[in-house]
C-alpha cells in the first residue's frame, strides 16, 4: 500500500514535469553561444520535450534539422536585442527565419518609438512582422518591460493585441531587468484570457516559474529549463 502511494506520487510528479516542460522555451541567446552549446540545448530539449528551443537566427536552420520529427519547435528572435532595426529589416528576418525552419518568432518592440509616444509606428512595426509570419509562425512581441512605465506597458500590450500578435513577452534579458510577477499580472489583465503571455529574463528556478504561471504566464523563456523542471536553480542571466 505504501509502495503504491509512492508510485502514484512519482507518476504525478513526472506528469507535472512534462506539463511544465511544454511551457518552456529552452533558450540560448548569448553572443558567445557556440555549436557545443547549441548541441547541448538540443539534446536537453529532446529529452525533456520543451515547447521550443529559442536561438539566434544564425542557428535556426541547424536546429530545425536536428529537431525534425520531434515535438520541439524552433523559436528565434527578431530585431534582437534592441528593437531598433527598421521594420523592413524585421520583416526580412522573419521571412528568412521561417524559410529556415522557425515556427515561432519573438520580435523586440521599437522601444524608442514607445518612449516618443509614436504609437502608429509601434503598431505598424508589429503588424508588419505578424503579416510576415503569415500564419506560418507564432508571433511574440517583446516589450522590454524594465524600460517602460506602467502606462507604456499597458498601451504596448493593447497595440500588440490589436496588431494580431499571439503573445506579449516581458524581456530580452539583455536590458538590465527581466520578468516580474507584477508585470505578468498587468500584462495578463490587459490582454485578457486568450492571448499568450511569456515571462522571460531572470527566471531561474521552479519557485519563480510557478509564481509567473500563477500570475498569468502561459510560456516561460529561460536558459535554466532543466533546472526549473528538476526543481533546482541556475545562475544564468536569461
Amino acid at each position: 500500500m505504501i509502495g503504491e502511494d509512492v508510485r502514484t506520487t512519482k507518476e504525478e510528479l513526472d506528469l507535472d514535469k512534462k506539463a511544465l516542460a511544454k511551457m518552456i522555451d529552452h533558450t540560448a541567446l548569448k553572443p558567445e553561444t557556440n555549436k557545443s552549446d547549441i548541441d547541448k540545448l538540443l539534446a536537453e530539449a529532446k529529452e525533456y520535450e520543451f515547447a521550443s528551443v529559442c536561438v539566434n537566427p544564425y542557428w535556426v536552420a541547424y536546429c530545425a534539422e536536428a529537431l525534425n520529427g520531434t515535438p520541439v519547435k524552433v523559436c528565434t528572435v527578431i530585431g534582437f536585442p534592441l528593437g531598433a532595426t527598421t521594420t523592413e529589416t524585421k520583416v526580412f528576418e522573419t521571412i528568412q527565419a521561417i524559410k529556415n525552419g522557425a515556427t515561432e518568432v519573438d520580435m523586440v518592440v521599437n522601444v524608442g518609438a514607445i518612449k516618443n509616444r509614436e504609437w502608429d509606428i509601434v503598431e505598424k512595426d508589429i503588424q508588419a512582422v505578424v503579416a510576415a509570419a503569415n500564419g506560418k509562425a507564432i508571433s511574440k512581441v517583446i516589450l522590454e518591460t524594465a524600460l517602460l512605465t506602467e502606462e507604456e506597458k499597458v498601451k504596448a500590450c493593447q497595440i500588440s493585441k490589436e496588431a494580431g500578435a499571439d503573445f506579449v513577452k516581458t524581456s530580452t534579458g539583455f536590458s538590465g531587468g527581466g520578468a516580474t510577477v507584477e508585470d505578468i499580472a498587468l500584462m495578463r489583465k490587459t490582454v485578457g484570457p486568450d492571448m499568450g503571455v511569456k515571462a522571460s529574463g531572470g527566471v531561474r528556478d521552479r519557485e519563480t516559474t510557478d509564481a509567473m504561471i500563477k500570475a498569468g504566464a502561459t510560456r516561460i523563456g529561460a536558459s535554466a529549463g532543466v533546472a526549473i523542471v528538476e526543481g533546482g536553480t541556475s545562475n544564468s542571466d536569461y
